[in-house]
């Protein structure tokens, strides 16, 4: 997310089995919706299996890694600080990893912080978030949907778990989920029941983060959905998209609708915001909308038969790589190019989808590719360092994490941490 937004929220492009499991899967169980959610990630469009083979990969399985903190030769990735086993449930969204307060905490059951510096385990509370809710924080507080399905959301100190806030919608809401948060409010979305326990309509609301006590509330149209909604604060407004095609921006202190529209392509992943824009990968499209009412400020099109990923910024630079393995930095505010790069494509190096930075080097984690990882880049010119990859062979994405002093590396269970 940008480091100049002020708030901040959920942020998952093409979709892939997991990630579309993820964001339904919030209410809903893994087994109800995996028979018909097969081949949705197209491989080739994505550099997954059948696309260009990756080099051999200079990682710790080679057994010619340095050991953990030394400093790697050159194209060869550094050994892992730490490494250890999570209850990590993930389904590949970015906001499932966080680093804060000097640990490290990945969405699963029982929910768990480790130290940083050397992966020991902080502290462990059962039931603590959904698997898979996205993790946000605002002001010093990690904020979850209840792990006990209670229709509560709590604030949790990151550094000792300790619990320091809750809030509940009420009874005639089923199990809200927050989706954003900035300095003042808590934002969440819930079903709303009826009579007969059914819903068939959904509220927006915010909740006071200070007193818990509900702001406002808006009931969203009816045909929307409160699964695959990813949210972003930035200033006096809250921007989402969601399943159907929605791109919609209400005014964070009434909850009044400012302006929605429909988009080309269906937002499965996360957008970007920067100052007054809000960005949106659409297909062969990368499109930036002002804030206040909606028009187009700027595009950039993809070469035929590529698509936009997932945008990312960083430091005033917009990252954002292509299925044809082109990575480009950009002007957030113009779509003004400062360097484009094929280093990952002159690699066969898989893409990636989401990026943190540290000083002059830029790391992206890859999707479900066999050979994926962490990649290490130049952050000026986009030329590729090395790439880390546990060799596991586990099927869930990579996420990737800092807290500038580690990078840390999620792959299924197993967390590992990187010398930034």
């Amino acid at each position: 997310m940008s480091k100049t937004s002020t708030g901040y929220g959920t942020t998952v492009g093409r979709s892939s089995r997991r990630r579309i499991l993820r964001l339904a899967g919030a209410g809903l169980t893994m087994a109800a919706l995996g028979a018909g959610l097969t081949g949705c990630e197209d491989e080739l469009a994505t550099g997954g299996a059948g696309s260009t083979p990756p080099p051999p990969s200079a990682s710790p399985e080679d057994g010619k890694a340095p050991e953990g903190g030394q400093a790697p030769e050159d194209g060869q990735a550094p050994a892992p600080l730490w490494t250890e086993s999570t209850s990590a449930q993930t389904y590949g969204d970015n906001d499932e990893l966080v680093a804060v307060d000097g640990v490290v905490i990945a969405s699963g059951d029982p929910l768990a912080a480790l130290d940083g510096a050397t992966g020991a385990k902080r502290w462990s509370l059962p039931g603590g978030a959904v698997p898979g809710a996205p993790l946000l924080l605002g002001d010093g507080i990690l904020y979850l949907a209840s792990g006990k399905y209670d229709g509560s959301v709590v604030g949790y100190a990151p550094g000792t778990g300790k619990e320091i806030w809750r809030s509940h919608l009420g009874k005639e809401y089923r199990q809200p989920r927050p989706i954003a948060v900035d300095g003042q409010q808590v934002y969440v979305i819930a079903e709303i029941l009826e009579a007969d326990n059914s819903s068939h309509t959904n509220v927006i609301a915010a909740l006071n983060s200070t007193t818990g006590k509900l702001a406002w509330k808006e009931q969203r149209d009816l045909g929307t959905e409160q699964n695959g909604v990813h949210a972003v604060v930035q200033g006096r407004y809250l921007v989402y998209t969601d399943f159907k095609k929605n791109l919609t921006v209400r005014d964070t202190a009434t909850g009044r609708q400012v302006w929605t529209q429909k988009t080309t392509k269906t937002s499965y992943g996360p957008f970007a915001v920067h100052q007054d824009l809000v960005i949106v990968p659409q297909g062969q499209r990368l499109q930036a909308f002002a804030l206040s009412d909606g028009s187009e400020k700027w595009s950039v099109q993809a070469e035929q038969f590529t698509t936009f990923r997932e945008p990312t910024v960083l430091d005033d630079v917009l990252y954002i790589a292509d299925s044809g393995r082109t990575l480009r930095a950009l002007e957030p505010q113009t779509g003004k190019k400062v360097w484009q790069s094929t280093a990952l494509k002159d690699a066969g190096a898989q893409v990636p989808r989401h990026f943190v930075r540290v000083g002059a080097t830029l790391y992206g984690a890859t999707d479900l590719d066999e050979q994926g990882g962490i990649h290490a880049l130049d952050a000026k010119t986009g030329a590729l360092r090395w790439t880390f990859n546990d060799k596991s062979g586990d099927y869930h994405a990579w996420l990737v994490a800092t807290d500038g002093k580690h990078v840390f590396a999620l792959h299924g269970k197993k967390l590992h941490a990187l010398p930034a």
